[in-house]
């Protein structure tokens, strides 16, 4: 499997430049050209236990990384998107620790460096009791949660299940603001989920994030991360990771948090691009319908309404991704808000 450093981040600070330059990550090849190098931050695996993820032995690898900066003894939990992983979160991961903060991002089950089961029943509360598991092994208690993309939902239904464990809630234009089954989407079997994931490349990748994510205006740091997401796609095992992508898209769409937002009882705070258009399921529903879904200045504002004790912070030149399209601007704003 990888090649597993056991030290600490902070510990090591100042051989790794020379270090990274010597060593590069081992994949063992069912994903193809993945790439791992972008964890470089020391990745570790976690066992999570068969008895809760139902009955199959599993590894959800992770980032452990202490503060770089004077320790303030609080924990960020870092959520990744769907087309992301958790090694996106690069630049968020270095203004937190050297704000003082613990940082914990995992890849989900099913995604980037972690297993890729079958016969696995993927959802929102089993992804989010798998971090819980993943907490508990590390002996973390309470934690901030923040969540991009469908990590946002995951952050939420976390939130929902683990109130006890939640200081607050970030939530960077998470998808499931809206109902797009209850507005009259119609339904897609993950058969037919799977075969769409199958034709994934990374220009059809390139072509979405294009539209949806960042309003037709690309740059080239960007590259790296849709090299990361199509890299899952070129290997042997693309099969697999095709099928848990579509039973993520599948959950995705059928289990939605937003009727459960006043529900949740921990402080919240909403980070919203307005110019985000994302919508799963857009590309199947009826035109008219089509044209009214992913309104995020409206849809963040709803929230906003909704969750009780909640913040809205609203970037409006930016879209799905503020941490990655303007880095500075987004973590001094996260920074302000934690």
């Amino acid at each position: 499997m990888y090649k597993l450093i056991q030290h600490k981040f902070a510990e090591y600070l100042n051989l790794w430049n020379d270090f990274r330059s010597k060593v590069k990550y081992s994949y063992d090849g069912k994903i193809g050209s993945f790439a791992f190098d972008s964890y470089w931050w020391w990745v570790r695996k976690s066992v999570i236990d068969d008895s809760k993820s139902q009955g199959q032995p599993l590894f959800m690898n992770y980032m452990d990384v202490a503060p770089t900066g004077t320790a303030n003894g609080r924990t960020v939990v870092l959520l990744h998107g769907k087309n992301f992983c958790g090694a996106t979160w690069e630049s968020t991961i270095q203004v937190l620790t050297k704000a003082g903060y613990h940082v914990i991002a995992p890849d989900q089950i099913g995604f980037c460096a972690s297993s890729k089961p079958k016969g696995y029943q993927f959802s929102l509360s089993q992804l989010a009791a798998n971090t819980e598991a993943l907490l508990k092994a590390l002996g973390v208690d309470k934690v901030t949660v923040i969540g991009h993309s469908m990590g946002g939902m995951l952050a939420a239904r976390f939130a929902l299940n683990y109130p006890d464990r939640v200081e607050k809630l970030v939530m960077v234009n998470p998808i499931g603001l809206e109902d797009w089954q209850a507005k009259g989407v119609p339904y897609a079997p993950i058969d037919q989920l799977y075969q769409g994931e199958l034709k994934t490349t990374a220009e059809s990748i390139k072509a979405y994030q294009l539209k949806f994510y960042y309003d037709g205006q690309w740059k080239p740091e960007y590259e790296r991360w849709v090299d990361m997401a199509a890299g899952l796609y070129s290997g042997p095992g693309r099969d697999i990771v095709a099928y848990n992508q579509a039973q993520t898209s599948e959950m995705i769409f059928t289990q939605p948090v937003v009727h459960e937002f006043g529900r949740i009882t921990v402080p919240t705070v909403l980070m919203i691009g307005q110019n985000d258009k994302t919508a799963p399921g857009a590309n199947r529903a009826p035109e008219a319908l089509a044209k009214t879904l992913g309104n995020y200045p409206e849809l963040g504002k709803a929230a906003a309404r909704a969750i009780p004790n909640s913040t809205l912070i609203e970037f409006d030149d930016l879209g799905h991704s503020p941490q990655v399209e303007a880095p500075v601007r987004f973590h001094t704003e996260l920074l302000k808000a934690l």
